[in-house]
């Protein structure tokens, strides 16, 4: 009975993850969308500023306790790292870096969690973590083609690079400090970085209009109600319960999801190496994530003298 109710809860576990990634994946074209309507941190800001006030009203209702003053540091620094310096690294990016070497270097995510785990003494080191986030990174290559470095700016390329191990070390955060309901925690967090990304536009003085086209809103309204309120409800959840390497690997994922939404929604068309490189991120999802060790059968030791008799 113990271990069908444990299985039942990776299940679930399992279930929330992918959830989290097909969301994830539809935020892309969804942050694509709004992005035609609403200055890039202007945009982000308004989205996690808006999806904090909703969770602070529902926390509330609810009368769910807010972060405790023990659990308001790790609330903060995954606000800080998860919403602030993370999107405000990529937007800044992404002005001049090709999607296709921001999605490889995104794609790096589970590699730097897994390090940057064992750095802070929160996981062991693990081989096959290292291979399956190796192998993902080169299915991602070959999804998204990447183009010639050539024309790669290095200052570009650093940003990016700062939003990955932004992204990868909030995970961490959560695991290293308490927090308290997922709830409360995200609103706290999303709060705190919408008010950064605020402030960034502030500082690169963009413009704020409010959309007026009616696509713009609907993306609005979904990346407020689903895109950040249910999917970083999704990431504490699971991150609660895996390890954060392990939960990191939907960065790697959530490409193949946008790749396919963009293809049902764009009218894009699905390319041989969107095949080829899905099949090979999946199999290094498998390997760095989803598999485990097989136990080694004991051998039974002969004594010498058993033997002999």
């Amino acid at each position: 009975m113990e271990q069908t109710r444990w299985q039942q809860l990776d299940n679930r576990t399992l279930a929330a993850f992918g959830a989290m990634v097909v969301i994830g994946g539809m935020n892309f074209v969804a942050v694509r969308l709004s992005d035609r309507g609403l200055a890039p941190f202007f945009g982000a800001g308004l989205r996690f500023v808006l999806a904090a006030v909703l969770l602070y009203a529902l926390v509330a209702s609810r009368r769910i306790p807010l972060p405790t003053r023990g659990q308001l540091k790790g609330t903060l620094l995954y606000g800080l790292l998860g919403f602030g310096v993370s999107y405000a690294f990529a937007y800044v990016a992404l002005l001049t870096l090709s999607p296709g070497v921001a999605a490889v270097l995104m794609g790096a995510v589970p590699l730097i969690t897994l390090f940057l785990a064992v750095a802070h003494g929160v996981e062991r080191f693990r081989a096959r973590g290292v291979a399956g986030a190796v192998i993902a990174i080169a299915g991602i290559a070959v999804l998204v083609g990447v183009p010639s470095t050539a024309h790669i700016q290095i200052g570009a390329l650093l940003l990016m690079l700062g939003a990955a191990v932004s992204a990868a070390e909030s995970g961490v955060v959560l695991k290293k400090y308490p927090t308290g309901h997922p709830l409360a925690t995200n609103a706290v967090a999303m709060g705190f970085g919408g008010v950064l990304l605020i402030a960034m536009s502030l500082i690169f003085g963009e413009h704020w209009v409010l959309p007026s086209a009616l696509a713009t809103w609907a993306s609005l309204i979904y990346l407020v109600v689903v895109g950040s309120i249910a999917l970083f409800w999704l990431f504490l959840y699971t991150i609660k319960r895996w390890a954060a390497s392990r939960v990191s690997y939907m960065f790697v994922l959530t490409p193949i999801v946008a790749s396919l939404a963009g293809a049902a929604l764009a009218g894009d068309a699905v390319t041989p190496a969107m095949v080829a490189g899905g099949v090979i991120v999946l199999a290094g999802v498998y390997v760095g994530a989803l598999s485990t060790p097989k136990a080694r059968k004991a051998v039974p030791i002969v004594r010498e003298e058993a033997a002999v008799a």
